[in-house]
């Protein structure tokens, strides 16, 4: 289908101009009533984040998506392109992206003025009608908002104080399109100030110049709550001119954060082969949701999903290591691969006093135990407690193999066929992984965490040097101490 492009024509096709608020609003309604996906990829906020923001769009308002790091802020945002018309008409070479029908820069109305009907028009594609701009202590208003251009004013022999000298910002290059600054707080104070009339008059004051330009704009904003306190904060003026804070949160259950991570991460094409277990990916996801809660990790800072999606790709990685050096056709990531996701740990959460004096280390080491011993017990009783209520003690085999002396040693490069040898020598730990799986592939790796969970509750121990884990008898690892 052809598009007009001449004024002229676009008039007889019967084209309407409309608000980029109203252009979003028209086209929500109409994806709500073809109950069409509205933000692909966006997962767990179906019933929270979503609604908000559809709200808000309906509304007609800008809005602030509040919430910690890794909290899909920035996707949302983007995702509102979406929701625009997919071609926009503008006058040719305007850099407001001038309305055809109603112009709104000297350039616009000059042009339609002077050529009328015959007036060029070009079509933009709703990808290039988003602007992102990250705020940073050093963006000064002659970026947002715009400058006198001396060398402008020169070459076209202009006085200061004609309009045409003025060199725009981003926000009126933003015209009649999707405007995001991400991390507000960032902005100097008296760079927010200069927002004010933008959104609410329309007009801007550059240098002097005071000019009534009506921009139509769909400001969204970002802000995390840390930022409030430790960098800068949204002045009151502003946030009362913003008409929506919208407040995001991490994933509510294991299951989405897994469909995130599966989602979001980005394996080689080589190691697309490499298995997954799904008790892998379930404790993968419940380290996030333990650090989240650690006494030794700044909750105010929050754990990013980008911890989960960077540790499953070490995790892939050192499962591809394991194959290449052993010249295997295909690998299992197993349990003892967490120790190559320490450095995707250590990265991405903030400690506190007790968490420092621990070591990023130690700490890391503390929130996988957990994570395999919560997990643990979903499916097991508290081996202590078994013991102190004198029942049938489920770990009783595996109990009195360590006790006879005998000792696991699994190394993180061994082959696959030593490694399952080595795991099922110990008799009753196959039957105690099968309450955990079913999967034949996973029962290796379910006996591994078994052996690691009865560590953290002192039923044997471990001791992990290099490359190498070991798992024996308390009393005999304590006399080999003493030796």
């Amino acid at each position: 289908m052809s598009r007009p492009v001449t004024l002229g024509a676009l008039r007889e096709s019967g084209y309407i101009s409309r608000s980029v608020k109203d252009e979003l609003r028209d086209n929500l309604i109409s994806k709500l009533q073809k109950s069409e996906t509205i933000f692909p990829g966006i997962i767990g906020f179906e019933e929270t984040v979503l609604p908000d923001v559809e709200r808000a769009i309906l509304s007609r308002h800008n809005f602030l998506l509040l919430g910690l790091r890794g909290q899909a802020k920035t996707r949302i945002a983007r995702l509102l392109t979406q929701l625009l018309d997919e071609y926009m008409p503008i006058i040719a070479g305007s850099e407001l992206n001038d309305d055809p029908l109603d112009p709104l820069s000297f350039f616009g109305k000059n042009l339609v003025e002077e050529h009328g009907d015959d007036t060029p028009i070009e079509w933009v594609h709703r990808d290039r009608r988003y602007v992102e701009k990250l705020a940073t202590p050093d963006v000064s208003i002659a970026d947002l908002i715009g400058d006198v251009d001396p060398i402008k004013a020169a070459t076209l022999k202009l006085p200061y104080s004609d309009q045409r000298v003025i060199h725009y910002g981003l926000i009126p290059r933003a015209n009649r399109c999707i405007f995001v600054i991400n991390e507000l707080p960032d902005l100097q104070a008296r760079i927010q100030v200069s927002l004010f009339n933008i959104l609410q008059e329309g007009d801007i004051q550059i240098r002097g110049f005071k000019l009534r330009l009506p921009l139509d704009v769909q400001f969204v904003f970002t802000a995390n709550p840390e930022d409030y306190t430790n960098r800068g904060s949204i002045i009151t003026p502003l946030k009362d001119r913003i008409e929506s804070q919208i407040l995001t949160h991490y994933p509510l259950s294991i299951a989405d954060a897994m469909l995130i991570t599966s989602q979001e991460m980005k394996p080689a094409k080589a190691q697309e082969g490499i298995v997954i277990p799904e008790l892998v990916s379930t404790l993968l996801e419940q380290i996030s949701f333990v650090a989240r809660e650690s006494d030794l990790i700044d909750e105010n800072s929050g754990v990013s999903a980008r911890l989960s999606i960077s540790g499953m790709e070490n995790l892939i990685s050192s499962a591809e290591r394991r194959m290449l050096k052993n010249k295997e056709k295909k690998s299992t990531v197993r349990l003892s691969d967490f120790w190559s996701m320490i450095p995707a740990i250590t990265g991405k959460v903030e400690l506190v006093y007790e968490g420092e004096q621990e070591g990023p280390y130690a700490v890391a080491l503390s929130l996988i135990g957990a994570a395999i011993k919560k997990e643990f017990m979903h499916t097991f009783p508290n081996p202590d407690k078994l013991r102190q209520k004198s029942q049938v003690d489920l770990f009783e085999d595996v109990r009195g193999w360590f006790n006879d002396g005998n000792v696991i040693e699994l190394f993180h490069d061994e082959s696959e066929k030593d490694y399952r040898k080595k795991i099922s020598q110990v008799p009753g730990l196959t039957a105690l992984a099968k309450k955990i799986t079913s999967e034949s592939s996973e029962i290796p790796v379910a006996e591994e965490m078994i052996l690691y969970a009865l560590t953290e509750f002192d039923v044997i121990t471990k001791e992990l040097i290099d490359s190498k884990l070991t798992f024996r008898d308390m009393l005999a690892d304590m006399l080999g101490g003493l030796n």
